[in-house]
């Protein structure tokens, strides 16, 4: 049965873009990615109680590449109201869909604009929200999203096509595996800016968190945004409430599980994706990835771009984190 979610009234939060940060070593290095699995885990209904448990090393990094390889490779460039943008969201959708999870369109406006410079066209974009069939309202769940967009210039494949590889490889693992608590994933539309302001970013996340429950809000234990990710040695693990932060404190200790190093961000609060928009909601969310990189917000963010190695390092922090 494919859940519904009801759209409730919301006002615009106040919200930036994706930007740069800048990393402070704050773990010691350890080593490179795993080989992937040599199979597919098979998808476990709901309600089986055999599901074995989820662990790091499951991760298989050739579904996170060859996601780099076609959103980036072969569509390419992809603003949130566009045709391409829409063909990588069916793509998308499909993906999870076959890994076993069951997936809800969730369709919202995005204003025109200016975006990195270019004029985009008004029009409707979509998130993708997949579930397993086990959040059940009350009960705590956690959230993992990432966004699909770009700016018109960029293939985007560390911006963010690496957020949503990850996500996908995540999907892939957990569909047959179970977790602390119920996951859901959201794959976010339209969160490159369309403006100067505070307010011309992040539409897909605002209006995901605007629908939301108040018992889906008070249960949410918590939630991560995958956002160029596939960059640099270690994992920026990015907070909006220093020294508050429960699900940041969590996600670096799943880091340190899993031997994966990570790095700090420059900015604090750190505001630059789609986490910002569930903290402003007072709603638990951290941010993973931000390493600088030459190719941010252009035509050679090409997929040669992103280290399958990061991949890895990135999915073996979320699945210790869920696990």
């Amino acid at each position: 049965m494919i859940r519904r979610i009801t759209f409730a009234a919301g006002s615009l939060l106040v919200l930036t873009g994706c930007g740069e940060a800048s990393p402070t070593p704050e773990t010691s290095p350890t080593t490179a990615a795993t080989a992937p699995a040599t199979s597919k885990p098979s998808p476990t209904p709901s309600g089986t109680e055999a599901a074995p448990p989820l662990t790091p090393e499951q991760l298989r990094v050739v579904t996170a590449t060859a996601a780099v390889r076609h959103l980036a490779g072969e569509i390419g460039p992809r603003p949130g109201t566009s045709p391409a943008y829409h063909r990588a969201a069916a793509w998308v959708e499909g993906q999870l869909a076959g890994f076993g999870w069951q997936v809800h369109r969730q369709r919202f406006q995005t204003p025109a604009g200016v975006s990195w410079g270019i004029p985009v066209s008004a029009g409707e974009s979509v998130n993708l929200v997949a579930d397993r069939g086990d959040v059940r309202p009350g009960q705590p769940w956690l959230l993992v999203g990432a966004h699909l967009d770009t700016v018109p210039q960029a293939p985007g494949a560390e911006d963010n096509a690496s957020g949503v590889a990850v996500l996908l490889a995540i999907a892939e693992t957990a569909a047959g595996r179970s977790t602390r608590v119920p996951v859901r994933l959201v794959v976010f539309g339209s969160e490159e800016p369309r403006g100067e302001t505070d307010d011309d970013h992040h539409y897909g996340s605002r209006a995901y968190v605007a629908s939301l429950t108040p018992v889906e809000r008070r249960s949410l234990a918590g939630m991560v945004s995958l956002d160029r990710v596939g960059v640099g040695e270690a994992v920026p693990a990015c907070g909006a409430r220093p020294g508050l932060d429960r699900t940041l404190a969590s996600l670096r200790a799943a880091a340190r599980r899993a031997k994966v190093p990570t790095t700090g961000c420059s900015q604090t609060p750190n505001r630059s994706s789609d986490h910002w928009s569930f903290v402003r909601a007072g709603l638990p969310g951290v941010r993973l990835g931000s390493t600088p990189y030459a190719a941010y917000h252009s035509p050679a963010d090409t997929p040669d771009v992103v280290d399958p190695a990061q991949l890895v390092r990135t999915g073996r922090i979320m699945l210790a984190w869920l696990a």
